[in-house]
């Protein structure tokens, strides 16, 4: 990094702009419906549509694991920038589903990619939150010299989950997205980032087993409890209309916009009732927010660049567009980030 440059910031001068140069995903093969969950627990297609809006969602192979779905969203990202893996400063991974539980995803990743000796670290434990608290990270990373991030979002959250649970496990799927940031050039300037944490209401979406106040033991492993994701459904629907719909009104308004300046909201795909919320509170029509929970259910971290990435395949997304990306998460934490294209 350019210490004098560094220097110069930290005397008053302006700090780089960051921008988005590249953007990819990645989905795995296998489509697993309502139907399919409904031959292994009590529910129906029915029962899933209607309080999530989730018709089906991908689930990975045998021989795929966190690491290969970073990957392969990665390489698309730095293809689509047209960067190669030594063209990176920095990799952050935000995943709340490790590779393994140390080292981190990122170091793996990192040296899958071919990527120099640099910096490269997860943020894990945020949630559905993490990626767009990754972009924030990365954004004061350049303003500090990084030419060039790599910021991924990933959950493979299929093996993690009590697949008796109907509550939880018809909720997720896997997925990965990434976007390459950089100090210049790119398809999109990233104006604005908002975040906040509230820890009093962390009970209310948590996993409780596996840490240093309830460690992992032989009898958890038989009950299950390593796999028991507590959710307390109407206090997180709440809380997270509340605070993403909150959330963009606050970055519109730091960057001088207000709502009816946003061409498009990319919202955490958690579940249609809390995106419709969303909507609702900012007064925004269903064509301004994007919505692709149907196809992939709750892909945590990945959801926001997932659906970023397909909306700017999808042509969903134009030049002089503001788009917003919105999402909360455990902790509990929320972010969002005001992107101009």
């Amino acid at each position: 990094m350019d210490g004098m440059g560094t220097l110069a910031r930290l005397a008053g001068e302006e700090a780089p702009v960051s921008h988005i140069l590249g953007f990819g995903g990645y989905v795995p093969e296998r489509v697993m419906t309502n139907d399919d969950w409904a031959a292994l627990v009590d529910t129906s297609d029915e029962w899933i549509t209607a309080r999530t809006g989730i018709k089906e969602r991908r689930i990975a192979a045998d021989d795929e694991t966190t690491l290969t779905m970073s990957a392969n969203a990665a390489r698309l990202a730095l293809e689509d920038a047209g960067l190669g893996p030594q063209d990176l400063d920095e990799i952050i991974v935000a995943t709340d589903t490790p590779e393994v539980y140390t080292p981190d995803t990122a170091s793996f990743l990192q040296h899958d990619l071919g990527a120099r000796e640099v910096p490269a670290y997860d943020l894990g434990g945020s949630g559905c939150a993490g990626f767009v608290q990754a972009v924030d990270v990365a954004r004061a990373r350049i303003a500090m010299g990084a030419e060039r991030v790599l910021v991924v979002g990933v959950e493979l959250i299929s093996r993690l989950i009590n697949k008796t649970d109907r509550a939880t496990a018809v909720l997720f799927g896997d997925a990965a997205g990434a976007v390459v940031m950089g100090r210049s050039g790119g398809r999109a300037q990233v104006l604005d980032v908002v975040a906040g944490t509230d820890g009093s209401k962390a009970e209310i979406l948590t996993l409780l087993t596996g840490g240093s106040r309830h460690p992992f033991t032989m009898e958890a492993a038989r009950t299950g409890a390593h796999q028991d994701l507590v959710m307390d459904g109407r206090r997180v629907f709440k809380e997270a209309v509340h605070r993403m719909s909150a959330a963009v009104e606050d970055v519109v308004a730091r960057v001088g916009r207000t709502v009816d300046d946003i061409s498009l909201i990319v919202p955490h795909q958690a579940n249609k009732r809390i995106i419709d919320a969303v909507g609702a509170r900012l007064g925004v029509d269903d064509e301004r927010v994007y919505v692709n929970v149907d196809r992939y259910g709750n892909t945590g971290s990945a959801s926001v660049p997932l659906a970023l990435w397909e909306a700017v395949r999808r042509d969903r997304v134009s030049d002089g567009d503001l788009v917003v990306l919105t999402a909360f998460g455990a902790g509990f934490h929320w972010a969002a980030a005001a992107v101009q294209f």
